[in-house]
């Protein structure tokens, strides 16, 4: 594999107009030697074999100058001193560097970086376990925040360590990754399994135990991909990453439904709720915001403004006054309030999509400015003790809401105003499907929810409400003419 170099022209036989290449008589002087003025220098060699066996010469001119391509050579005659010829794995690993550098034109790469990519710097031993990895990868996560770092956290140590831990990272395998979710998988049965049990000792073992599905399971394997991504592009300790590979069931988010008179009925004779996501009607809806006015109920407004936008429960609880303009009718989403642990803490929205300006209804407008002023009495009545937040909705010394109170309590008003159940976030949900039935567009509707496309508005609410199938209908009949404008009978 030593290499050599050579001159090519692009001269022509005149008889058959083929190239003559190296074999042009004009490239060598009489002597032997090569022309000084005619042609164009060339490097050529052979590299390890590919993986699959098959060799892999390489050619690559010109060069303007002999010394340019013997520079060329040496760099690839010293990345191939690098590896233990007798390591296959080596060998093929910078065979591959070399080929894929000579055939995009990037540099040759140097014996320090064949070193680095084939871990020569460290030793097998030295290579961490995944465990011991995870854990330093989680303490070096200082840029993102803290929610994020949180569920980075709970999917270590619940998941990836107890099951991946103990091998050394480089023998990780997309094996051992499939083994852990269907090690997930029976541990999911065996909780469904003891849940239904008559045996109440059987039961108890699982209490408090969650099922971990697909949704989960996707966001758990994210967490790993990201953390073996580093691994190997930006600590050099893993060539590829196996969790590339595995694939996992897809993760169908359950469409909302809408608590139909019939779904209310069945609920209340056997407890059981159709759907992880439910929705108020209409009706329901003003019921409950009723209920809650005329109870003099101090997070009123907060519950109108998500009915009405599609806040999230954090941004309504970060929302600050600075943020609404009541003349223009509009409010800005610039905060949001999270929650980590029990703990809170303002902080700006997750993704850029998420901060967006928000056009307000006349009567949610009114909502506010009554807000407004029942949170002035209350700042008189507090006097000293008013803590001076900004928030527009607060307790009533001024303090920021807990947003689990904030949920706790809308439970609670559901439950006095005899309403099937919701969670709290269902109110956004609610505030697209009563945009749909009003007849909004789906993308004013997807921008205003602050979703990331269109698409994604359409698939997740196309079809919620029964009204909005029977509108589709008449209006596809309307399209075909009729004599007479209606069909006669048979």
């Amino acid at each position: 594999m030593k290499g050599s170099i050579f001159k090519r022209c692009g001269c022509r036989d005149a008889t058959s107009g083929r190239r003559l290449g190296r074999s042009c008589p004009q490239l060598r002087r009489p002597g032997g030697g090569w022309s000084r003025s005619h042609g164009q220098w060339h490097w050529q060699i052979e590299v390890p074999a590919r993986a699959d066996g098959s060799r892999r010469p390489l050619r690559h001119g010109p060069y303007p100058t002999q010394a340019d391509a013997d520079a060329v050579l040496d760099r690839i005659r010293a990345a191939l001193a690098v590896p233990d010829p007798t390591d296959p794995h080596a060998t093929v690993k910078t065979g591959d560097l070399i080929e894929t550098a000579a055939k995009t034109g990037a540099p040759i790469p140097t014996p320090d970086q064949i070193r680095r990519a084939l871990h020569l710097d460290i030793t097998p031993t030295e290579l961490p376990t995944v465990g011991e990895y995870l854990t330093d990868w989680l303490a070096g996560r200082k840029n993102i925040k803290q929610g994020t770092l949180r569920s980075y956290e709970g999917h270590v140590r619940l998941y990836l360590i107890p099951y991946l831990g103990h091998l050394r990272i480089d023998r990780l395998r997309p094996g051992h990754i499939d083994a852990m979710y269907d090690a997930i998988d029976e541990r999911n049965t065996t909780i469904d399994t003891l849940r239904a049990s008559r045996d109440q000792v059987k039961r108890d073992q699982v209490k408090g135990q969650r099922i971990v599905g697909p949704a989960t399971q996707h966001r758990i394997h994210a967490t790993l991909r990201k953390a073996l991504n580093d691994a190997m592009r930006r600590h050099r300790l893993i060539d590829i990453n196996p969790a590339l590979v595995v694939e996992l069931p897809p993760a169908r988010a359950p469409k909302p439904t809408i608590w139909t008179d019939q779904r209310v009925k069945t609920w209340r004779d056997t407890g059981k709720i159709p759907s992880p996501v439910m929705i108020w009607t209409p009706e329901q809806t003003g019921r409950f915001l009723d209920r809650a006015h005329d109870a003099g109920d101090r997070l009123y407004a907060l519950y109108h403004l998500i009915t009405f936008t599609g806040l999230r429960r954090g941004e309504a609880c970060g929302l600050h006054w600075d943020d609404l303009d009541l003349d223009a009718r509009t409010l800005t989403v610039r905060w949001q309030l999270v929650q980590h642990g029990w703990a809170t803490a303002i902080d700006t929205p997750k993704t850029t999509d998420s901060e967006a300006t928000v056009a307000l209804d006349a009567e949610t407008v009114t909502v506010l400015r009554a807000h407004r002023t029942r949170e002035h009495r209350d700042r008189l009545a507090a006097g000293a003790a008013w803590t001076r937040t900004g928030l527009v909705f607060t307790t009533p010394t001024g303090g920021r809401l807990h947003p689990a109170d904030v949920t706790d309590h809308f439970h609670h008003l559901a439950t006095q105003a005899g309403l099937p159940p919701i969670r709290l976030h269902d109110l956004r949900h609610g505030a697209a499907a009563m945009g749909l039935a009003a007849g909004v567009q789906m993308k004013v509707i997807s921008n205003r929810l602050r979703h990331s496309s269109p698409h994604f508005t359409a698939k997740f609410y196309g079809d919620v409400l029964p009204e909005l199938s029977h509108a589709a209908a008449e209006a596809t009949a309307a399209v075909v003419p009729r004599r007479g404008g209606t069909a006669r009978p048979a």
